[in-house]
C-alpha cells in the first residue's frame, strides 16, 4: 500500500469506529425514574389572599409607677442595715439605722432647755399675777385719791416690767420647745424609713460607711402598678392618644398578651431621636418587675395579607416553612418569612391560590405526591 491509500484509509476506519460507538450508545436502554411516592389523606389548603389589622408597635421597657430613692437626711455613721435586694417591706419600716449619740445628746440638752423655760414662765407669771392685782388695788386707791400720782405710776411701771418678762419667758419657752422639736426630728432622722409599702430593688449602703444628707441608700418601687414607657416616632404619634386601650406583650411572661391603656404622652420630644415617650398603665401581675422588656400595638388600619395555620408550619432548625405543592401534587419544602400572628394564624410570605399542606407534622414529604383528602 502506498503512502496515498494510506492517507485515505485511517479516516475510514477512524469513521467506522466513530459510527460503531454511536450505535451502540444510541442502542443503550434509558431505565425510567422511579415514581414518586404518593401520601393519602392529607388536608391541603389554597393560600388566600384577606385583610388583617396594621398595628404600629413600639418597643420599651416595663418600671414601676411610684419609685423611690430613700436617701438619709443627716451626716451620721450606718449602724445597722434591715433590708436587701428583694424585700418586701411595708410603709414606715425602719430600712437602716444611723449612729444616734449626738442627735440624742441634742434631745436631752434641748429637753433641760425647755424645762427650765417652763419654770421661768412660771415664776414670770406669779409676778405678773401679782403685779397686775397691785396694779389694781392701787388704781382704785388713786380714784379716791388715798396716793399719789407718783406712787401710782411706780406701781404701774411694776405691771408693766411684770408683763414684758411674762412675754419675754413664753417666747423663751416657745423657743426650747421648737428646739426639742428640732433634736427630735433629728434624732428621728437616725431612722431611715420606707415611704411606702413595696420591694427593695437596691440596696447602695453598707452598715460601717458615712451617710450624708441625699446620700440614697435603698431604692424602692411599688409592685402595686407598672406602665410599659415606650418610645413613638413623632411622625407616629396622631396614632396615639391618653385612654386608648394598647395590647401589650412583656416577653418575659410568654405571648399571652395583656391590655394596657395609655395614661401619659410626655409633650417634650427627645432632640435626638425625634420621638415621643408614651406610658401605658398595665395590669396588675405579680410577674411584673422594673426592667422587663415589651411591644406595645397601636392600630393604623388594614392591609392585605396572607396567613396560614399554624399547624402547616415546618422547622428545620432556626428556619420554618410549609410544603407547597406544585401542578402535579408534589410537596416541596419551601423556606418562608414569618410575620405576624392573628390568633391559630399566621402571616408568611406566600403567594394566593398556592396549595400547601394543612397540617405538615413531623412527616417528611418533601418530593412526594400528596393525594389530597377530600
Amino acid at each position: 500500500m502506498n503512502r496515498r491509500n494510506q492517507r485515505l484509509t485511517l479516516p475510514i476506519i477512524l469513521c467506522l469506529v466513530a459510527s460503531g460507538g454511536l450505535s451502540s450508545c444510541s442502542n443503550e436502554r434509558h431505565t425510567p425514574a422511579a415514581a414518586p411516592e404518593t401520601v393519602g389523606n392529607v388536608s391541603v389548603i389554597v393560600a388566600q389572599t384577606a385583610t388583617a389589622p396594621d398595628w404600629l408597635e413600639a418597643v420599651g421597657t416595663v418600671r414601676a409607677a411610684h419609685t423611690s430613692q430613700v436617701a438619709s437626711q443627716m451626716m451620721s455613721d450606718i449602724v445597722e442595715i434591715r433590708a436587701h435586694e428583694g424585700d418586701r417591706v411595708q410603709s414606715g419600716q425602719v430600712l437602716a439605722v444611723l449612729n444616734d449619740a449626738q442627735p440624742r445628746s441634742g434631745t436631752d440638752q434641748a429637753t433641760a432647755a425647755l424645762n427650765v423655760a417652763e419654770k421661768e414662765v412660771s415664776a414670770a407669771d406669779s409676778d405678773f399675777a401679782l403685779a397686775e392685782a397691785t396694779l389694781k388695788r392701787y388704781q382704785q386707791l388713786y380714784e379716791k385719791k388715798s396716793v399719789s400720782p407718783q406712787e401710782f405710776d411706780e406701781i404701774k411701771g411694776r405691771y408693766q416690767s411684770a408683763e414684758a418678762r411674762r412675754d419675754m419667758a413664753r417666747a423663751g419657752q416657745a423657743q426650747a420647745n421648737a428646739g426639742l422639736m428640732q433634736a427630735r426630728t433629728s434624732l428621728g432622722y437616725t431612722r431611715i424609713h420606707a415611704p411606702f409599702a413595696g420591694l427593695v430593688t437596691e440596696k447602695k449602703a453598707d452598715a460601717g460607711t458615712l451617710a450624708s444628707p441625699g446620700m440614697p441608700m435603698f431604692t424602692i418601687e411599688d409592685t402595686r402598678s407598672y406602665r410599659l414607657e415606650v418610645a413613638v416616632d413623632e411622625s407616629d404619634l396622631r396614632l396615639v392618644h391618653v385612654g386608648q386601650t394598647s395590647p401589650v406583650t412583656i416577653d418575659a411572661l410568654g405571648n399571652v398578651p395583656l391590655f394596657g391603656k395609655v395614661v401619659q404622652i410626655v409633650p417634650a420630644a427627645d432632640p435626638a431621636s425625634r420621638s415621643f415617650l408614651v406610658k401605658v398603665a398595665l395590669p396588675a401581675d405579680g410577674r411584673l418587675r422594673s426592667g422587663l422588656f415589651g411591644r406595645a400595638r397601636f392600630p393604623r388600619g388594614e392591609r392585605p395579607t396572607l396567613l396560614v395555620p399554624r399547624t402547616s408550619l415546618v422547622e428545620r432548625g432556626q428556619l420554618q416553612g410549609v410544603y407547597v405543592l406544585d401542578a402535579n401534587q408534589i410537596a416541596g419544602l419551601r423556606y418562608v418569612t414569618i410575620g405576624k400572628s392573628a390568633g391559630e394564624q399566621i402571616e408568611v410570605g406566600l403567594q394566593g391560590g398556592e396549595k400547601l399542606v394543612a397540617v405538615a407534622g413531623d412527616r417528611d414529604l418533601s418530593g412526594k405526591r400528596i393525594a389530597i383528602q377530600p
